[in-house]
């Protein structure tokens, strides 16, 4: 089995062994922080402590109650009960600024970015007064160049990827040379070479006396970088541990109390074309986007095919294209769908015919965050049962999102809560499983398992699984390497705006993926991948 995955070796080699008991004062001090909802209490009397210097994974489930903890921690909720103390001083984090003021930095897992504005101004506004936006701006271009994070001061954030989001969010914290650091799902969207520099970031940073919050649903990294790690179920720490010492089967049966079965892929013949592009190219639609350039593919019938780069390279292009958003005609080109073209439909006929589309960005594409459940159900759903003679049928919308709910496990108070209010992989789950029951024949998405925990990621993927083993055509673009060979039939890279030659997953290598991802592929090798027969699709085991 071909996995991207660190070994126990290097794991061990990677993470610098941390002795808190050397330090006279702790970084950070939380004593029975607990904080209640109506429907759930979130933080129960939750304590743990960090040293100056120290790495400190909080690993948990969706729903556990990380990023609850992480808000109090940075002002943006007060607890209902409990103690903070910062470098020996008990401390009142009434709000974020006064969090800043002590040297608190956060990075959210959901950003906090204006999108009209530039880089630059997102990054000026959440500083200090002080610097003007020029001296900012030649910061973000030292501080991008130094740590590897490749960023363009003057774009307007509307025009980035998420990835590329992520980002900006991690140097306007970088900027403000925080005492403590507290990262949520850092890299859910960042590509693996990223994620060696973003480590090697963070290493330097904890090497100058920073301290460091790391959440994440990644096993292998909170293993490779962090020093200790608290481990949290429904509200309540239930372990401490050092994780360079754990397994991930081990961390796993911490946070969720049980053993977890990993979805299998099993060779099925694939069928007919479903969804296929031939020769497309479309121009960008802004200044800083990336142009489609002669993409060519074909998914069948019961088969996945992953698409993998470096975010913002077209995979956006590429997604807005296939939904309908982009309500351009291809420049050149065609699109698809059983052999039937798509022309100029939007999205909602593009649904009726049987495509549909999960996008990367959960608020703000996948749901309207100030909506309900219910309501977000609507939007992909607007048609019967749901809608008749047109009426909306409330009580059937509900019924199909409490059937979501309780089909994918999601952590919500009902069909009547709002979107903003879940939490990330909660929600992740509730749009992966509203657009499976649309009872797609084609399916697009785009980061199906960002910022989802371990037992949610292996769901999700076996749901994804199901469908292509029940005829469904997918396209899964991805950054998670690991996911595309545990899933996928076929994968190709997708590299400026030009698609790599796909080929079957038992024939990639890591290797070859990761050099194509640079653009790196000959233009011989295209040709060949689009000669391939039904029989190539899924014969091979990962």
């Amino acid at each position: 089995m071909r996995r991207v995955m660190l070994t126990e070796t290097s794991v061990l080699r990677t993470a610098r062994r941390f002795d808190p008991l050397t330090t006279m004062t702790w970084r950070l001090e939380l004593q029975g922080i607990t904080k209640r909802y109506p429907a759930v209490v979130a933080n129960d009397s939750v304590s743990l402590r960090v040293a100056p210097g120290q790495i400190h994974a909080v690993l948990g489930e969706n729903g556990a109650g990380k990023s609850t903890l992480m808000k109090v921690i940075f002002g943006v909720v007060q607890p209902d009960a409990g103690r903070i103390r910062f470098n020996g001083e008990d401390v009142s984090m009434r709000s974020p600024h006064v969090a800043r003021a002590l040297g608190v930095a956060m990075v959210f897992q959901h950003f906090s970015l204006f999108d009209t504005l530039s880089v630059a101004e997102n990054v000026w506004l959440g500083l200090p007064p002080g610097p003007s936006l020029a001296a900012v701006t030649r910061r973000i271009v030292q501080v991008a160049a130094g740590y590897g994070l490749d960023v363009a001061p003057d774009r307007r954030v509307h025009t980035l990827s998420v990835g590329e989001r992520q980002r900006v969010e991690i140097i306007r914290a970088l900027l403000t040379e925080p005492q403590l650091l507290i990262l949520d799902e850092p890299t859910s969207v960042l590509a693996p070479q990223a994620i060696d520099t973003l480590f090697v970031t963070l290493r330097r940073l904890a090497d100058t006396g920073c301290s460091i919050l790391y959440i994440s649903h990644k096993l292998d990294e909170i293993r490779a970088l962090c020093h200790h790690c608290t481990v949290m179920r429904a509200g309540r720490v239930v372990g401490e541990v050092d994780p360079a010492m754990e397994s991930n089967a081990s961390l796993s049966r911490l946070m969720i109390g049980a053993d977890i079965t990993m979805p299998q892929r099993h060779a099925r013949k694939p069928g007919e074309v479903a969804l296929e592009l031939d020769e497309l190219s479309q121009p960008a639609a802004d200044p800083f986007g990336v142009s489609l350039v002669e993409v060519s593919l074909k998914v069948r019938a019961g088969q996945i095919l992953g698409i993998a780069g470096v975010s913002g390279n077209g995979q956006q292009e590429l997604l807005s294209l296939l939904s309908g958003e982009d309500a351009r005609p291809p420049l050149a080109g065609r699109v698809r769908l059983f052999g039937e073209e798509l022309g100029a439909s939007g999205p909602q006929a593009r649904r009726h015919a049987g495509l549909r589309v999960i996008p990367e960005e959960r608020l703000g594409r996948g749901t309207v965050p100030a909506m309900t459940l219910a309501e977000n159900t609507l939007l992909t759903h607007a048609d019967a049962p749901a809608v008749r003679k047109g009426w909306i049928r409330w009580g059937v919308v509900a019924a199909q999102a409490r059937g979501i709910i309780e089909r994918f496990g999601v952590r919500a108070a009902g069909p009547q809560a709002v979107a903003q209010s879940l939490s990330g992989g909660n929600l992740q789950k509730f749009i992966v499983g509203r657009e499976i029951a649309g009872n797609p024949k084609v399916l697009a998405v785009a980061q199906p398992t960002w910022g989802v925990d371990v037992g949610a990621s292996a769901q999700i993927r076996g749901e994804l699984l199901a469908l292509r083993d029940a005829g469904c055509a997918l396209l899964v673009i991805s950054e998670e390497l690991d996911e595309l060979f545990e899933i996928c039939d076929r994968i190709a890279v997708i590299a400026r705006g030009r698609l790599s030659p796909a080929v079957p997953t038992g024939q990639a290598t890591v290797e070859r993926i990761g050099q194509w991802m640079s653009g790196l592929w000959r233009e011989g090798e295209a040709s060949a991948a689009l000669c391939e027969t039904p029989a190539e699709g899924a014969h091979v085991e990962v």
